[in-house]
C-alpha cells in the first residue's frame, strides 16, 4: 500500500504559531536561567521540584546555589542523612519536597530515569515536573503543564473551567514535537511575563494572533475567590533546664523531619520572650514564645543553643529561637 505522503506531510495547525513563539524565545527567552544552561538532569530536576512552590527570584537568590554547593550531585544527596537535607532545604518551605528529594535519590542510587513514564513514578514527581526533567535533561518532546502554561491554555482556547485530562488535551493540542525544549521553555515564560493573571500583555504575546481569549483574556479561567487562612494562635513552648532546651523532632507530615519547640493551646507561666507570626500555606501562625521550667506535654530532646541551630528547623522556629538568643545576649 502506497502510504498518503500528503497526509504525512501535513502541516501543524498551529505551525505559525509555532514560529511566532520560537522567534519570540530566541529574543525574549529568560535564557540566563542556570538550569537552561546545563543538560544535567539533577540539576535541572532540582529547580523543578524547589520551583513548584516557590518564585524564581527566590529560588536564584537564596537557595539553588547554596544547596549545589552542599550536594554537587544527586549520589550525595542520597548518601546523605534527611536531617542535612532537610537543613540545606531550611526556609525554602514545603518541605516534603526536600524529603521527597533525598528518597528519590536513594531509590535511584543518584541516577535519574529518562524518560517521562519513568520520573513520574518518584516520590513527589508529578506528571507535569517528569516531562519538563524529560524534555529539558534528555530531549523528549512531551508538553508541561505548570500553572502558567495552564492560565495560557485557558485563554488560547477560550475556556472558563477545565478538569486537568481536558487541559492535558488542549497541552498536546497546541504542543510543538519538533521544537519541544524551546516550547516548553517559551511557554512558562510567557506565562510568567505577558500572559499574567491581572493586566496580561496581549499585544506582546507571540500567541496574539491565534488566541481565542485575547478579547476579554481576564474572563479566562474563572477566579476562585481566595479562601480566608485561618489564624492559630499558640503558645510556643522553650522548656528549659538551666543549661538545655528541649525541642521536639516532627513526625507528621506537616513540617515532618523539622525539630521545633513544642506548641501548647495553654498559656504558661514563665518569662515572655515576644511574639512570632508566619505564614504558612493554609494557616497563620501567630505564637506567643515563653521561656520556661515547666516539662512540656509531649517528649522531648534536650539541646544547647548551638546544638539546636545545627538542626534543621521551620521558619517559625527560627524566629522563636532568635528571640531566646536576644533575651539570653
Amino acid at each position: 500500500m502506497i502510504p498518503d505522503m500528503k497526509k504525512r506531510n501535513k502541516p501543524h495547525p498551529y505551525s505559525t504559531t509555532h514560529a511566532a513563539i520560537q522567534s519570540w524565545y530566541t529574543v525574549q527567552g529568560r535564557h540566563d536561567l542556570p538550569w537552561r544552561q546545563t543538560r544535567d538532569p539533577y540539576r535541572i530536576y532540582l529547580s523543578e521540584i524547589m520551583l513548584q512552590q516557590t518564585q524564581v527570584g527566590t529560588v536564584l537568590e537564596r537557595f539553588y546555589f547554596p544547596f549545589l554547593e552542599r550536594f554537587p550531585t544527586l549520589a550525595n544527596v542520597a548518601a546523605a542523612p534527611q536531617e542535612a537535607v532537610l537543613k540545606a532545604w531550611e526556609g525554602l518551605g514545603y518541605y516534603t519536597r526536600a524529603r521527597n528529594l533525598h528518597a528519590t535519590a536513594k531509590m535511584t542510587q543518584g541516577v535519574l530515569p529518562q524518560t517521562a513514564a519513568e520520573l513520574e513514578q518518584l516520590p513527589g514527581i508529578g506528571r507535569s515536573t517528569a516531562a519538563a526533567i524529560a524534555c529539558f535533561a534528555y530531549g523528549e518532546a512531551v508538553p508541561i503543564l505548570d500553572a502558567n502554561v495552564r492560565r495560557i491554555l485557558y485563554r488560547f482556547f477560550r475556556r472558563r473551567t477545565a478538569k486537568t485530562p481536558e487541559l492535558w488535551r488542549m497541552a498536546e493540542r497546541l504542543f510543538d514535537p519538533e521544537h519541544p525544549y524551546e516550547y516548553n521553555q517559551a511557554m512558562m515564560d510567557i506565562g510568567a511575563t505577558i500572559c499574567i493573571p491581572n493586566a496580561p500583555r496581549c499585544s506582546f504575546c507571540p500567541l496574539q494572533y491565534s488566541c481565542r481569549g485575547q478579547a476579554h483574556p481576564q474572563r479566562y479561567p474563572t477566579t476562585r475567590p481566595k479562601k480566608v487562612k485561618p489564624v492559630r494562635r499558640r503558645t510556643v513552648w522553650i522548656f528549659t533546664d538551666g543549661e538545655y532546651y528541649g525541642v521536639r523532632k516532627g513526625q507528621e507530615r506537616f513540617l515532618g523531619g523539622l525539630y521545633g519547640f513544642p506548641q501548647s493551646n495553654r498559656d504558661l507561666v514563665g518569662t515572655y520572650l515576644g511574639d512570632v507570626r508566619h505564614h504558612y500555606s493554609h494557616f497563620t501562625l501567630e505564637g506567643r514564645v515563653v521561656l520556661t521550667d515547666e516539662c512540656p506535654e509531649e517528649e522531648v530532646q534536650m539541646h544547647s543553643l548551638d546544638a539546636i541551630e545545627a538542626l534543621p528547623l521551620s521558619t517559625a522556629d527560627k524566629k522563636a529561637l532568635q528571640l531566646l538568643k536576644h533575651h539570653l545576649s
